[in-house]
């Protein structure tokens, strides 16, 4: 009986120690695969280098530049809406006058 309980907890030994192999072969696939993408990036970023014809720091300047070009979009845009807004404030302004004028000219004033 005692033997028995001893090969049981033996087999229960050996499942856990296949368990925990089984984790640690699965742990090291997962790095294997997170070492070839960074591997592959890098790879990337030596293409992009090479193909721009400069160094990292060339890479970085034309990104900046890149980015100050959108900012710029961006900031016409903004342009573009506020002569809008301006333009719709004209035309309120406008039509103010227009009925102010009409007051005065039923009250016999005249019209500013």
């Amino acid at each position: 009986m005692e033997r028995e309980r001893d090969e049981a907890g033996e087999r229960e030994r050996e499942g856990g120690r296949e368990r925990g192999e089984r984790w640690r072969e699965g742990r090291r696939e997962g790095e294997k695969e997170r070492g070839k993408e960074r591997r592959e990036r890098r790879r990337e970023g030596k293409r992009e280098k090479e193909r721009r014809g400069g160094g990292k720091e060339k890479v970085k300047k034309e990104r900046r530049e890149g980015e100050r070009d959108e900012r710029g979009r961006e900031g016409e845009k903004e342009e573009r809406e506020g002569e809008r807004e301006e333009g719709k404030r004209e035309k309120v302004g406008e039509r103010q006058r227009g009925k102010e004028g009409k007051r005065e000219e039923r009250e016999g004033g005249r019209p500013i």
